[in-house]
């Protein structure tokens, strides 16, 4: 878990009570929803009813162009090639609008462009297959926006383009014969957040002149999957369609999508949009990362159960096969990161040879999660690179790569993702110049944002199902969260063959128990004694017909932690590390503090984290930091693989100062 800057937003327990009232709801999850914008009855009322809400599909620009084009090419028997995209909502908009348009009987295929080979939107390789089938219009699905060229290029081959696409526009739109995209300037459409099979659906609700009501509850399960897997804010229509999709998944799924839920172990009557996330969508992002994304729209597609299974069951190896090469890849990246000092950086640049393209992306994820950094992760192949890049919330990934671009042979992005190309003489040129304007750029602390604080007696059943009437949760409507702070760990109990753990906490004559997924005992820092905050979610547990709280822990720290204290130092110590000019007096700590450390870890080997956490309230992290350096320098601790310390091959007195840490501070303090 990387440290993250707690924020609690201050409530208005006034405005909460008077919502709870009116709308008769438990006063905790109104307190949740005023903080996240519904501060009125009417707004809150609308939010929390199971009756859909959605924009009119005919208020899309140009829509009715683009469905009056298409219905006449299925009218006249043209032969018309659904163009998509290898991830899950591309993937997904592409058998949608593809079982629809052969519902009417057109003349129709699809095609996928290959993620390693081909890329992303549109290529002119494609275009040429595409004229050699008989294709005389292509439809593009979550892409086309960006493939000016590519639509000219076919319209000089015959074949007219119909453009559908949800990403921002690059100036002037595609020559195409229509282009139905929410973000064009012109498009007069209210909510702009819709995924590209949304935009898809809203296409097939005009071409059968419908409103998007009408047409839902036969589309609502596969919708609900694109809407998720593209993260998506579940709020108003995307609120609507996941609510409907996750009925439909429990009842009446598709072929398809319930042989995915069945090799997936996900039991119909538990869906939620976490399983969707977490379960259902992976499976289909992995036939586009791993192997063929038109696989994953064969079995989408399919209406036979025994050969949907046997490829929901290929998906599923392919998924497995995509979490051992991102744990691989993760695991050489975390090495290469702490032998060479990256970790000190304000971006995170990491590489290596014929790392899978497929998985950069999610491993990226995983580095900025741990670190609390923005991070690029590259695959190298001799002497061109490609990479996946993400960052934190305050920190631009795109503005940084703008500024780095002169050793970029390709980029795009948005604030928190984004993706390059360049040549591998470049990555460490590059890794200057990002972290270059990041130096640049006010220090960012990656937050963790409670919904509020609760006392541990609030943990309860009733809460739990209280909660409920916020889901689905996800992007723009995170499950709450709350900080108990101050509580006593009791016990430490490993769970499911130690991978996870039980952790039992008390308080004021109360206690709770609650679960912390991904961290084994020996990985974890704390002790039975520890004065701790917890953040936690409150779920529901079924299990032998009753229901009980479940309690998950998220984030764990020092009880009275001050947040802003830590940051500052954490930030001081990395420019020390990487040569800026700072004060050394805030680094410095005396003969006797370093001392005091290093009779902690004779008593006994300890983890580096406890180390840390015991040390930043009283000492400071940056203090703490630099004596454990200067004692590793001098080897009188020794840090393992798993960042255990214990004591070093040095037994006798030695003068800190032949630390050339501890003497590069004295002499900067000193002036020298």
């Amino acid at each position: 878990m990387g440290v993250k800057k707690w924020s609690v937003t201050a409530p208005d327990k006034e405005l909460a009570k008077s919502l709870a009232e009116e709308c008769d709801i438990d006063p905790i999850i109104a307190l949740i929803a005023s903080e996240r914008g519904y501060n009125d009855p009417a707004s809150l009322e609308e939010f929390i009813s199971d009756e859909p809400c959605f924009d009119d599909p005919f208020e899309l620009a140009d829509i009715e162009r683009a469905a009056a084009i298409i219905n006449e090419a299925v009218d006249n028997g043209v032969k018309i090639a659904v163009y998509g995209d290898y991830d899950c909502d591309g993937i997904t908009a592409t058998a949608l609008l593809y079982s629809y348009l052969k519902s009417k009987n057109a003349e129709c295929i699809y095609y996928i462009p290959d993620r390693i080979t081909e890329g992303y939107g549109m290529n002119k390789g494609a275009v040429d297959k595409l004229k050699k089938l008989g294709t005389e219009l292509i439809v593009t699905v979550d892409n086309g926006i960006a493939s000016a060229e590519e639509i000219s290029y076919a319209e000089t081959l015959g074949i007219g383009v119909v453009v559908t696409d949800h990403h921002l526009p690059q100036g002037d739109l595609p020559p195409a014969l229509a282009v139905v995209d929410p973000h064009r300037e012109d498009c007069p459409s209210l909510f702009k957040e819709i995924c590209g099979a949304q935009v898809a659906f809203k296409l097939m609700c005009v071409m059968e002149n419908k409103q998007q009501e009408e047409l839902l509850p036969y589309y609502a399960d596969i919708l609900s999957v694109a809407v998720t897997a593209d993260v998506m804010p579940l709020v108003y229509e995307n609120r609507s369609v996941v609510k409907c999709g996750i009925e439909k998944l429990k009842k009446s799924p598709s072929v398809g999508l319930s042989a995915i839920m069945n090799v997936a172990a996900i039991k119909a009557g538990s869906i939620n949009s976490g399983r969707i996330a977490f379960g259902i969508a992976p499976r289909i992002n992995a036939a586009g990362r791993m192997g063929d994304a038109n696989r994953a729209v064969e079995l989408l597609l399919s209406d036979n159960m025994l050969t949907a299974l046997e490829t929901a069951g290929e998906i599923d190896d392919l998924n497995t096969k995509r979490q051992n090469v991102e744990k691989q890849i993760y695991a050489q990246a975390v090495k290469q990161i702490e032998e060479n000092g990256y970790n000190y950086d304000r971006v995170i640049v990491v590489s290596g040879e014929g790392w899978h393209h497929g998985v950069v992306g999610i491993v990226a994820s995983r580095i900025t999660e741990r670190y609390g950094k923005p991070s690029v992760v590259i695959s190298s192949d001799k002497d061109d690179t490609a990479g996946s890049g993400r960052s934190i919330e305050g920190f631009s990934l795109f503005k940084a790569l703008c500024y780095s671009s002169d050793f970029l042979t390709k980029f795009g992005g948005h604030e928190l993702a984004g993706g390059v190309s360049l040549k591998t003489s470049d990555i460490e040129n590059f890794r200057k110049k990002i972290n270059e304007y990041a130096y640049k750029e006010k220090c960012v602390a990656p937050l963790l944002k409670l919904d509020c604080r609760l006392r541990p007696s609030a943990l309860t059943l009733d809460l739990a199902e209280a909660i409920e009437c916020l889901e689905p949760f996800g992007n723009g409507n995170p499950e709450p969260l709350f900080g108990v702070y101050g509580v006593t760990l009791k016990t430490v109990t490993p769970i499911g063959g130690g991978k996870h753990l039980r952790l039992l906490f008390s308080k004021d004559n109360n206690s709770f128990q609650g679960l912390l997924f991904g961290v084994t005992k020996e990985e974890f820092c704390y002790e039975s004694g520890d004065i701790l905050d917890v953040a936690v979610n409150a779920g529901i547990n079924e299990y032998g017909g009753e229901r009980n709280i479940s309690v998950r822990i998220r984030a764990i720290r020092v009880s009275g932690t001050d947040d802003s204290r830590l940051f500052e130092e954490m930030d001081l110590t990395d420019r020390f590390i990487k040569g800026q000019n700072v004060e050394p007096e805030a680094l410095l700590p005396t003969r006797e503090e370093v001392g005091k450390i290093y009779k902690s870890i004779a008593l006994k080997p300890v983890l580096k984290d406890r180390i840390i956490s015991l040390n930043q309230n009283s000492l400071g992290y940056a203090k703490t930091a630099v004596a454990l350096m200067t004692l590793t320098q001098l080897n009188l601790v020794q840090l393992d693989e798993n960042r255990i310390l214990s004591l070093g091959s040095t037994r006798q007195k030695t003068e800190l100062t032949n630390s050339p840490i501890y003497k590069n501070l004295i002499e900067r303090r000193d002036g020298k």
